[in-house]
């Protein structure tokens, strides 16, 4: 299997999720939590690094004790931090409710949060300009001065040849309103080349059923779609393809980070391919080609819900391999 030496870096939110350390009860029940360090786009980056990949994270932190320790995770996990630390704010928390299906809610505290406050001007070219890969999410687009650093860098390492990956992931809590969030979503979809939507965000975004609403998306102007759907994989649309690719059974305990460690999966494999945005538009037809990426990319996935928190359940190369081989 191809190995990525080339850097993929991710730009957004790092906090602190607080999960309770017994599942199935609401928040206001829960008398016990454990610290994880989270934020989609910086399991991302933990998912690439601990794959073997380069990973870079940019992001903003409080001068604060849990800035220390998110700066300390990701380079303990192999991502080079590339933080800004702030006296303006705190670091930001994140308090995550385990249902008993595994799936979860969320209560932030970022009114506003270190995250909020990036400012494009204190992003550094070095940072950007050696990127196979930029990924984002929207989180970083709910707020200025963040959404306006986000987009420009995006912008910028797009202009120094860099694949561009986004991820909506839809946090309704942290918006104004859902058509705000709708629309400021989908401006952000022509930067794109590859974006990651789950079913649910894709008939969020669309108001369409979710094959249509995939393919809409792409009118947007990104190249590939792609839908995960849990334990059943992902699907793979592109103007020209559309296919499914079954998922790897788990028994799931967790299912936080899951979508951002098939994120990180997905991206570790393009970049080891080294194409362009176009060839893997048309690469996408290739069963190969899906079975290359997509399987490895719903296998980190799946792994990652076999533990608890986000960062400290992504999986080794070692752990993928073995599973693929099974």
């Amino acid at each position: 299997m191809a190995v990525s030496n080339r850097t993929i870096v991710s730009l957004g939110e790092l906090l602190i999720d607080f999960v309770p350390q017994t599942n199935g009860l609401p928040l206001s029940q829960v008398e016990g939590f454990q610290r994880a360090a989270g934020g989609a786009p910086a399991n991302v980056a933990a998912a690439v690094a601990k794959l073997g990949g380069k990973s870079r994270f940019i992001g903003k932190v409080g001068r604060d004790a849990f800035g220390e320790y998110l700066r300390g995770t990701l380079e303990a996990v192999g991502v080079e931090a590339a933080l800004i630390e702030t006296d303006e704010a705190r670091t930001c928390l994140a308090f995550v409710s385990l249902r008993a299906d595994g799936e979860r809610d969320f209560l932030f505290y970022r009114e506003p949060s270190a995250d909020i406050l990036l400012r494009a001007g204190e992003i550094r070219e070095e940072w950007i300009r050696d990127a196979a890969v930029f990924h984002f999410g929207s989180v970083s687009l709910a707020n200025e001065p963040c959404r306006t650093a986000t987009l420009e860098t995006a912008r910028r390492a797009r202009e120094h040849g860099a694949l561009i990956s986004f991820d909506p992931n839809v946090r309704l809590p942290l918006w104004p309103g859902e058509e705000r969030a709708k629309r400021e979503i989908l401006e952000a979809m022509p930067l794109a080349d590859v974006v990651k939507v789950s079913e649910e965000e894709a008939v969020f975004l669309s108001g369409k059923d979710v094959h249509a609403g995939a393919r809409q998306l792409l009118e947007y102007g990104p190249r590939i779609i792609v839908v995960t759907m849990g334990a059943q994989g992902c699907r793979v649309v592109t103007r020209r393809a559309d296919f499914h690719v079954p998922g790897i059974r788990v028994r799931a305990v967790d299912t936080t980070g899951a979508g951002d460690a098939f994120v990180g999966g997905m991206l570790y494999r393009l970049a080891a391919l080294h194409l362009q945005a176009a060839e893997i538009e048309d690469r996408c037809s290739d069963g190969e080609f899906a079975k290359d990426v997509f399987r490895f990319a719903n296998c980190v996935g799946a792994l990652a819900t076999t533990g608890r928190g986000a960062i400290p359940s992504l999986p080794a190369m070692a752990e993928v391999e073995k599973v693929l081989e099974q």
